[in-house]
Formats: C-alpha cells, sequence, structure tokens
C-alpha cells in the first residue's frame, strides 16, 4: 500500500466544488434563522469547521497527499423550512486534485450544523427520526 505516486507531475491550478445538505425540523429552523439556537451560530460556525477540516484532510483521509491549500470558500443557504446547503470550494497549485478536501469541508460543516442543533432535534426517545445529511457531492472540478 503506498500513496499515489505524483513526484513527475507538473503542479497546475485545481480547484473542486462540493455541496452537501442536512434535513432539520422546521421548528429547530426557525431557531436558526432568529438566531436562538443557544450554542451560537451554526451556520458561521459551520463555515470555520469546514474550513479547518479542508486544511486537515491529509490527516484523517489516510492516503490523502497533503497539500497546500491557495482558497477555502465555504457557503451555507438556508433552502426552505427544513433544509441548509452547506458548499465549499477549495483552490491549490498542486499535482493533484482537491476533491477530497472540498467533500471534507462540507461533510464536517454539515456536521458541526447537527451537532449544535442535536438538543433541537431529537425525539422523546433521543432519537433524531427527522435530522439526515444528503447528497454530499463534487458537483465542479478544474485543472489547467
Amino acid at each position: 500500500m503506498s500513496m499515489v505516486d505524483v513526484t513527475g507531475k507538473p503542479e497546475v491550478y485545481r480547484e473542486a466544488t462540493a455541496r452537501g445538505l442536512i434535513k432539520l425540523k422546521p421548528e429547530t429552523m426557525k431557531l436558526i434563522r432568529e438566531g436562538r439556537v443557544e450554542k451560537g451560530d451554526p451556520l458561521s460556525i459551520a463555515k470555520i469547521a469546514g474550513i479547518l477540516a479542508a486544511k486537515n484532510t491529509s490527516s484523517l483521509i489516510p492516503l490523502c497527499h497533503p497539500l497546500p491549500l491557495t482558497s477555502v470558500e465555504l457557503n451555507t443557504r438556508i433552502v426552505d423550512d427544513s433544509a441548509v446547503e452547506v458548499e465549499a470550494t477549495v483552490k491549490t497549485r498542486a499535482q493533484t486534485g482537491v476533491e477530497m478536501e472540498a467533500l471534507t469541508a462540507v461533510t464536517v460543516a454539515l456536521l458541526t450544523i447537527w451537532d449544535m442543533v442535536k438538543q433541537y432535534e431529537k425525539d422523546e426517545r433521543g432519537q433524531y427520526p427527522h435530522t439526515v445529511i444528503l447528497n454530499i457531492r463534487v458537483v465542479r472540478k478544474i485543472k489547467h
């Protein structure tokens, strides 16, 4: 087992954008909109968490190359009364792409939102019947 050998590959501009969604209860979405989540603003904290995750991807995914990221941009968007979308765009000049960094950023941002609102999402048995993370995917990749 080994990392893919990219020694002979030239450094080129690379960019990847990933996106994902978290479904929440309408009551939880109302708390987010009104700034009444006890732990703080989940959307702002999710952005910071996603940026940190992108920067640490090679520590989380065993055979991923550590890359010099030149930009990590995270955006959150309230889609409707039951969903938040997270999008991450990661850029570098490197010998390999940044898809894993973009996917990791989105995933950790979505998990952060879940963590910050979990007290509102639990039912009477302490379960999460309405909370789900969906459709994490790469939506665009650029190399030149």
